[in-house]
């Protein structure tokens, strides 16, 4: 049987996503070259790994059974790996990352003076939406995962490391931007910009509105805070999202955070990894570094935030 170890690890990413697609979209493949490889894997194996039933594809019985193989495969490689790592020290390895699209704005500042101090470690990290992380995390895909909230229905560590707050954007020239204690019922009425379905922060302002028994005027829905952020600067709306997406902003007057009734909205941003999964020595490390300078690398290598978010935060602590 002339089987690779290409060939499962793409087979399990394809039986994880019951779709091509979307696994030639995480592999960073095209469609045909995936299908390829499935079919030579199933010619291999002779039997039909995969049955399309309409447009679903489902796993057969052949398929189930080579899906458990590659996993205890997976756990193998994983072992080996940690117990080379550990040999080596610090001196090679590799981190894998999974983190939501938010923390795309602080995670890079973070792994910079890490991957500085340790050279030889290679870093992967991968950035989607949080429904996607969660799919990867009961996959055990990477080593650790980077959320604004820990997950509900799945056994994890997770850990807060660094400070977050939800306030409410508008264009610069809004005509609720120069006004106090603006109550959330008008926040609703405007033309909101939300988050796309499985985004952590569209779940988060969900929540909020679900509070008040409110109903935001959803105008658009949109796949990224970025874009989000882009289109409020246009003035396509308003909108929630985490004060980490004016980091590059700078003292910018395209934006405008406005002084809404219980905002800014504090929380913690965590990392989190499978209850009971054996780090290997590299992602101790970069945990032990979260935890002790975190915090720190993060608000000294951003750019200052705007000085009217920064009295919203301290006032947020209950510092005049």
């Amino acid at each position: 049987m002339q089987v690779t170890l290409h060939q499962l690890q793409l087979f399990q990413v394809v039986a994880r996503h019951l779709s091509y697609t979307r696994a030639a979209e995480e592999l960073f493949l095209t469609q045909p070259t995936v299908s390829m490889q499935i079919k030579q894997l199933t010619k291999s194996i002779g039997l039909p790994l995969f049955e399309q039933i309409g447009k679903r594809l489902y796993l057969t019985d052949a398929g189930r059974e080579l899906l458990v193989t590659c996993e205890e495969i997976s756990k193998q490689l994983a072992r080996f790996e940690m117990t080379v790592a550990d040999l080596q020290g610090l001196k090679k390895g590799s981190l894998r990352l999974a983190v939501v699209t938010t923390a795309k704005y602080f995670v890079p500042r973070l792994l910079g003076p890490f991957c500085q101090r340790y050279p030889n470690i290679d870093v992967s990290l991968k950035v989607t939406n949080r429904g996607r992380v969660l799919e990867r995390l009961s996959a055990n895909s990477e080593d650790l995962y980077i959320l604004a909230s820990p997950p509900e229905n799945f056994e994890a560590e997770a850990q807060p490391f660094l400070a977050d707050a939800l306030v409410v954007l508008a264009p610069g020239d809004h005509p609720l931007s120069h006004q106090r204690n603006i109550p959330l019922e008008r926040i609703a009425r405007e033309p909101f910009l939300m988050r796309e379905v499985g985004s952590g922060t569209r779940q988060t302002v969900q929540r909020i509105f679900d509070k008040y028994n409110l109903q935001p005027n959803v105008k658009m829905q949109i796949g990224s805070s970025e874009a989000i952020k882009q289109a409020i600067a246009g003035g396509l709306g308003i909108s929630i999202l985490s004060h980490h997406v004016l980091a590059l902003e700078g003292g910018t007057d395209k934006l405008a955070i406005l002084d809404v009734v219980g905002f800014p909205i504090r929380r913690q941003w965590h990392v989190v990894y499978a209850k009971g999964k054996a780090l290997s020595v590299v992602a101790r490390t970069f945990l032990e570094y979260l935890f002790s300078e975190g915090q720190q690398i993060a608000e000294r290598t951003s750019t200052p935030m705007p000085e009217q978010l920064y009295s919203y935060l301290l006032a947020a602590e209950g510092v005049e």
